[in-house]
């Protein structure tokens, strides 16, 4: 995914060294069109909301850590890669549920964690 990465921290409030990613790839900037517009109906942005959530996901998961894997095949033996990084996801109340279970599809093995006033 191609991001733009050229955010200037100070006019968004941002601490040096904070990673903002601003998403240009035209499919997913149509998508995100579709999900803001107040005429989508409810289906639709549930169904836009998945998939803007899993295409977000792959990108912000790819420095996670791995170890090699070795597993048996048809074919004989391979050398595979497992994660090796333990996930957390935590939504941001109420806006962040839905992107839970896309999430979750990608990273099966992610605990889910609420953050709560008292």
């Amino acid at each position: 995914m191609k991001v733009d990465t050229r955010v200037d921290n100070k006019k968004y409030g941002l601490a040096g060294g904070s990673k903002v990613w601003c998403a240009v790839h035209p499919v997913l900037r149509h998508k995100l069109t579709k999900l803001r517009d107040e005429r989508t109906d409810s289906r639709v942005f549930r169904h836009l909301l998945r998939e803007v959530t899993f295409y977000l996901g792959y990108d912000a998961t790819d420095d996670l850590e791995t170890v090699p894997k070795k597993i048996k095949t048809p074919k004989g033996d391979h050398k595979g890669a497992e994660l090796s990084t333990s996930v957390a996801l935590v939504p941001i109340l109420r806006a962040g549920l839905g992107m839970v279970e896309p999430m979750l599809d990608l990273l099966p093995n992610a605990s889910v964690h609420h953050l709560g006033e008292s």
